[in-house]
């Protein structure tokens, strides 16, 4: 037995995704590593905490579970049968509730396993490993004891959360008591270094500085969050470097840490993406989407439910396209099809004319020999169909365009009180969240007599205006001046836009988040040492390092989103990076022609405009981009907690937009 960091096989050689490399050491580090000696043949029970089981389920499947001679998941805080003939492998966070559990189930005569192979999601503490030797009993049953340092939520390929679902409430919420600040940030910082320590990655770590008004002006908590963070991952770094096998101990990659005051736009604006809209606009459950299907019976439809995940190469393709672009492929492949299909073709001899997607779709779901084939390709079919419908229902068009005007300064208070009163059917969400973008864009356009006023006029509740006022909380000192640190500036100059048949279409996409100008000039090193100072500097022999920037920086890139052409508007064939089919195409490119890795963590809830941002820009960078948070939120989620931080008795589940 020995306390040590599990070692991976897995670096070096081919390029690996974050999601792969979780994968590879939940299965290969961890449950194979239990197949030694006399438990090699043995079928094995999986004991996991509420955390971790989240953990393997981000990364791995049953079915891969079970190839490794798993039989049985179990639950340690779950009354479980005694199974002495067999072998347990426990993969635990290193609390005392946990220790508690697992020396309750291995002590005495009759334990409830033969032997256990125990792994700690992250670094356990001395004194805990010394209330498990204590009991030598114990200690002759333990096949292993190792340290995984595996304690994030692989969401994404490059994509990652902390799950500290109420960061926005304990970290931005009660200023006058810090303790449970204090605590996530630390539970934060953990988490965030086991990342770095499954990719055998050591970042130079930088973050937004505190900005304070003037000399008199105190710096808040809230104001050193980034700080506190960065110092929080430096600390457990320093101690991976002298702990961990194989860690590097120079700079291989950059970290960038943020707050979600950065951009308080991006979580509530319109995203027309079909992935964005997918979340936005359906009822769905994390990525699980219910819809019906024909009963086989021929009775009434049946309820399923599928995973929009990145095993279905339709979502992978579309997901970052926009949903019109999304829409128009689907009314294409299905077209592809029917084409190549005979019996199809005799089918579609006997009309006239185009047909619809719908009619092709039931044509197509009339051959049951393609069914597999055509399984995936109806469903998105029918997703989008969907989306459409509600956007036109909701006359989301009109809603967004609006939207955009107000960020990039071609709209302002007359056009949203023009707006509320012309469209009084609008949904109170989208109400509140235009006013929320005004609120974030010119900030004293709410205060006192002007915004009850605009309460009145979109007839919404004080509960709702929380939210709307509960920005402020997130945007550091409370002064509400043109220039005070709540209000975000955009370059407001004019600029000739095409305004015609499709591109109009297009337009809803000028709206781009604020991190990536923030990553490109990372990148470029053209970074503000003086806005984004780093924690550690850089040994010499490190180049991606953005502390060589020249001294004559550009204005801040946290208050600018500088205007740009509409990205969606080029040619569908052009190869820029920026259409789905470009980053398909990139995205099985050779990774080893890539730059370092660059992470983003943002404290407070990301965006899926800031994931879509983040493939983007590595295939423009050639840098893989990951992106880090305490969580992934849809804008009604987003809202929730935001009303959060000033509803100290209430919770979340009781709390609706």
């Amino acid at each position: 037995m020995s306390l040590s960091d599990s070692d991976s096989s897995s670096y070096g050689g081919d390029h690996k995704n974050l999601r792969q490399i979780s994968r590879e050491r939940l299965l290969h580090e961890m449950l194979r590593s239990a197949k030694t000696g006399d438990s090699k043949s043995t079928w094995k029970v999986l004991i996991m905490d509420k955390l971790t089981v989240k953990i393997m389920s981000y990364s791995c499947k049953m079915a891969d579970i079970t190839d490794e001679g798993v039989s049985l998941v179990e639950d340690i805080y779950k009354r479980r049968q005694p199974l002495p003939s067999m072998d347990a492998i426990y993969f635990i966070q290193p609390n005392r509730e946990n220790v508690i559990m697992f020396l309750s189930d291995m002590s005495g005569r009759a334990p409830l396993y033969r032997k256990a192979f125990v792994f700690f999601s992250s670094p356990i503490s001395r004194e805990l490993v010394n209330d498990i030797k204590k009991d030598t009993r114990v200690l002759t049953r333990i096949g292993a004891l190792r340290e995984m340092n595996l304690e994030y939520f692989a969401i994404d390929n490059q994509g990652f959360i902390t799950n500290n679902e109420r960061a926005l409430e304990e970290l931005f919420g009660d200023e006058e008591n810090n303790r449970k600040g204090v605590a996530c940030l630390n539970v934060m910082a953990n988490r965030i270094a086991t990342v770095f320590a499954s990719l055998r990655e050591y970042p130079s770590v930088r973050f937004r500085a505190a900005k304070s008004l003037d000399a008199t002006t105190m710096t808040t908590f809230r104001d050193l969050i980034p700080t506190k963070l960065a110092a929080g991952v430096w600390d457990c770094l320093m101690k991976y470097k002298k702990t961990i096998p194989n860690f590097p101990q120079t700079e291989t990659c950059e970290l960038l840490i943020l707050e979600r005051s950065v951009d308080q736009i991006a979580p509530i604006i319109h995203e027309w993406t079909y992935d964005a809209m997918c979340h936005d606009l359906l009822n769905m459950e994390g990525n699980k989407y219910v819809h019906e299907v024909p009963s086989r019976s021929g009775g009434a439809p049946e309820k399923k439910e599928v995973l929009l995940e990145d095993h279905d190469p339709i979502w992978l393709e579309l997901r970052h396209a926009h949903i019109a672009d999304a829409s128009e492929r689907l009314h294409e492949k299905m077209t592809n099809f029917i084409s190549k299909n005979k019996a199809a073709q005799i089918q579609q001899g006997s009309r006239d004319g185009e047909m619809s997607t719908r009619d092709l779709q039931r044509m197509v779901q009339a051959l049951p020999q393609y069914s597999e084939q055509i399984d995936k390709l109806s469903l998105h079919v029918e997703i989008a169909g969907k989306i459409n419908r509600i956007i036109r229902e909701l006359g989301l068009r009109e809603l967004g365009q609006l939207e955009q005007d107000l960020v990039f300064g071609d709209a302002g208070m007359k056009d949203v009180i023009k707006f509320l009163t012309t469209k009084e059917d609008m949904t109170r969400e989208n109400k509140l969240r235009l006013l929320m973008i005004l609120a974030a864009v010119y900030p004293e356009k709410l205060e006192g007599e002007k915004g009850l006023n605009l309460m009145k006029v979109a007839k919404l509740t004080n509960e709702d205006m929380n939210a709307v006022s509960n920005l402020r909380m997130l945007g550091g000192p409370s002064d509400t001046k043109k220039t005070g640190a709540f209000s975000l500036k955009f370059d407001l100059h004019k600029q000739g836009r095409p305004r015609s048949g499709e591109e109009e279409t297009w337009q809803l996409s000028r709206f781009y988040p604020i991190i990536e100008e923030l990553v490109e000039k990372l990148s470029k090193r053209e970074l503000s040492k003086e806005d984004y100072p780093c924690l550690n500097d850089p040994s010499p022999s490190y180049h991606g390092s953005s502390l060589s920037a020249p001294v004559d920086q550009q204005p801040p890139a946290h208050s600018m989103r500088s205007r740009r052409t509409p990205t969606w508007a080029r040619p569908r064939n052009s190869d820029d990076g920026y259409s789905s089919d470009s980053v398909l195409r990139h995205a099985s490119s050779d990774f080893k022609k890539m730059g370092q890795r660059i992470f983003v963590f943002i404290v407070g809830g990301a965006t899926r405009s800031e994931l879509r941002v983040c493939h983007k820009l590595t295939t423009k960078l050639k840098r893989e981009v990951i992106l880090g948070s305490s969580s992934v939120d849809d804008p009604a989620q987003f809202i929730t907690k935001l009303k959060m931080l000033t509803a100290q008795e209430l919770s979340l589940d009781n709390l609706e937009i």
